[in-house]
């Protein structure tokens, strides 16, 4: 049983007779990075990876914050490096008075060492604890700085952040040469599995500062890719409300951009202690259901919100129940419109500016500071009141679509009243074909759910599985998309009530992940158009109303074989037409018996169990979401009403499509 200590004394005593002064360990200069990378740069899977970029971004970012660079530059080389280019001030090169050392050297292998702690170099900074270039330095198997100023270049190389050269002047500075820092490193492949940098995710994360830091340009240039390189270059002067728009191209907005960038002073009356906050808002309405919240701090993007979130969420809250019942909206024995009413159909982003932001951790998923949700809500109350006051048009609309909000809420409330029963009570009743074939496992962590497409997958599935810890959940054909319809609609669906209740979890507002029945929720569909278009109506459903099962890495997608090989006695299983290909020349025969899987339902239990069950010999894909904005400009994009915007992704990306069934 779970808390009971089952060691002898005796065995505590040996336990114990090692543990001495030598069991102390005293991890130096850039030791514990490598030793615990995910305590510095959140891991060593590819979000880490990206990481590293951002991190160096980051710093030049810092740079045009303080007034002191207008561009930066990325650029993905064919060796698999990348390399930053700012035109800042760039990192001072001086023998530091206190360390005896170049002072590029102490930033680049010293953590907690940085000019970002008096507020004197930069009064407002994304990179506040001198940890990210140092961290990015000691994971990579090599670096190379490069310094222009005072008239020369400057460089110093390092491998696993040890010094390999000194710091000296390279060159001198052209006549037209501009000031600035490079940073070029190699990701180091003891420490990541994998090290090739995606463009296309970089692309959107520094597209995304562009709209936060207006007035600053950016590069993204791609050399691996022959003959001709990708380049994107991004420059916004309109700041967030520039970005709003930009989220909402595809969606039918009730009104303009609501757009507010002020600043705010703290202390004012103690000179040592006055600091001033930027507080920047957008929010724009849309005659959708979905609901986009991006928050931002020094541009660094907190996924998990913070207080600079909770102050718009209540400032939007306040404001519209205010003005409701002040135009004859609301009635006095009218409740107040929630802020799940509020908000629904709203795209909103914050970014604030503060001398001294407080991160949850070093990954910086969450602002801290206390002052800044009430500075916040003050600026964007003001703003959004007036906003209505003065168009009292847009405002009916804002109204009229929170009412309708309220309103299929109350109706979803009645339908999840289903969802909140014990497991077996609502399938029981359910009009689907096959019922929930549970595990005997009670332990969550233990235990997997595979969601499979009809009732011939789902009948070899439950024949193949292990009992003891997998479930499985049979579909009948293709749920309802979620994304075109609200949620008492959604919650009317068998096939999702069904899943909503396996899983435990419940939707919406009552979701509560800590009642999931299954740590490994897996969804196993036909390798064909169709089992693909089933894939991404559950992605949308749980990306819509159960994101935090996502995001704590609880859902996979199986990936079934697409052929059986076999030569006499000997078969393989291939995923794919080049796995096909490369094992028949392995094989080097000509008498290949080769199968064609259509469905999960033509393999036996036993072949299902092999291939796609079995956790020894199985590939999941773990999904997660590297941009939620990104993301949700997706989904919206390929699941929304808009047809022209899905029409024309379709058109542009119509040659890179692989395996097409026709």
């Amino acid at each position: 049983m779970a808390g009971i200590d089952r060691t002898t004394p005796q065995q505590k005593v040996d336990n114990g007779a090692n543990y001495d002064a030598s069991s102390i360990q005293h991890l130096k200069g850039l030791e514990a990075v490598r030793l615990r990378p995910g305590m510095y740069i959140g891991g060593t899977d590819l979000r880490a990876l990206h990481h590293l970029v951002y991190e160096v971004v980051d710093n030049s970012v810092d740079e045009a914050l303080a007034g002191r660079a207008s561009s930066v530059e990325i650029v993905l080389h064919d060796d698999g490096s990348a390399t930053v280019i700012d035109d800042g001030a760039g990192i001072p090169v001086a023998m530091h008075p206190d360390e005896g050392i170049s002072t590029l050297e102490l930033v680049l292998t010293n953590l907690h060492a940085g000019g970002k702690f008096n507020n004197q170099a930069y009064a407002v900074s994304g990179g506040l604890h001198g940890v990210g270039v140092s961290a990015v330095n000691a994971v990579s198997s090599r670096l190379r700085a490069e310094v222009r100023r005072e008239g020369k270049v400057w460089a110093q190389e390092y491998e696993r952040g040890i010094p390999t050269t000194a710091v000296e002047v390279v060159r001198k500075m052209e006549p037209d040469e501009v000031t600035g820092t490079s940073i070029s490193f190699m990701p180091d492949t003891e420490i990541f599995p994998e090290t090739t940098f995606n463009y296309d995710t970089l692309v959107n994360r520094f597209r995304e500062i562009a709209f936060l830091v207006s007035g600053l340009s950016f590069s993204v240039r791609d050399e691996r890719t022959k003959p001709l390189s990708h380049e994107m270059m991004f420059y916004f002067e309109g700041g967030l409300q520039s970005f709003a728009q930009y989220l909402n191209r595809n969606r039918q907005a009730l009104h303009p951009v609501v757009y507010a960038n002020r600043e705010v002073w703290f202390n004012e009356d103690d000179p040592k202690k006055a600091y001033r906050m930027q507080v920047e808002v957008a929010i724009q309405y849309t005659d959708g259901s979905t609901t986009t919240e991006l928050a931002f701090a020094n541009t660094i993007n907190t996924p998990d919100g913070g207080s600079h979130l909770t102050g718009l969420r209540s400032a939007i809250t306040r404001t519209v129940n205010n003005y409701a019942r002040k135009a004859g909206f609301l009635k006095d024995k009218d409740a107040n419109f929630s802020s799940n009413d509020t908000l629904e159909g709203l795209t909103a982003i914050v970014s604030v500016k503060l001398p001294n932001p407080q991160f949850e951790s070093q990954t910086k998923v969450k602002l801290m500071n206390p002052e800044v949700q009430g500075a916040v809500s003050s600026v964007l109350g003001d703003v959004f009141g007036e906003f209505l006051e003065t168009n009292s048009r847009e405002g009916r609309r804002i109204i009229e679509k929170c009412m309708l909000s309220k309103r299929a809420r109350d109706a979803a409330a009645k339908a999840r009243d289903l969802v909140r029963n014990s497991r077996g009570n609502l399938l029981e009743n359910t009009t689907l074909p096959g019922k929930l074939a549970d595990c005997s496992n009670s332990n969550p962590a233990e235990t997997e759910l595979f969601i499979v497409e009809g009732d011939s997958a789902g009948g070899s599935a439950k024949q193949g599985r292990d009992r003891h810890f997998q479930a499985i959940l049979p579909l009948r054909g293709k749920i309802l998309n979620t994304e075109r319809a609200r949620l008492d609609k959604i919650l009317d669906n068998n096939e999702v009530r069904a899943l909503i209740s396996a899983l435990g979890v419940g939707v919406g507002d009552d979701f509560d992940l800590s009642k999931l029945r299954y740590h490994r929720v897996i969804i196993m569909t036909d390798a064909d158009q169709d089992g693909s278009h089933i894939t991404t109506l559950l992605l949308t459903l749980f990306f819509r109303y159960m994101t935090p099962l996502i995001q704590n890495g609880h859902l996979y997608i199986a990936q079934p074989p697409l052929y059986r090989v076999a030569v006499k006695n000997k078969v393989q299983y291939a995923y794919g037409e080049d796995d096909r290909d490369r094992i028949l020349a392995e094989l080097n025969s000509e008498k290949a018996n080769i199968q064609r899987f259509k469905g999960l339902g033509e393999m036996n239990p036993d072949q299902l169990w092999e291939t796609t069950m079995n956790p020894e010999n199985r590939t999941l894909l773990q999904v997660h979401v590297d941009d939620l904005a990104l993301a949700d400009q997706t989904f919206d994009m390929l699941m929304g009403s808009s047809v022209p915007p899905r029409k024309r992704f379709i058109q542009t990306h119509a040659k890179n499509v692989r395996n097409l069934d026709i």
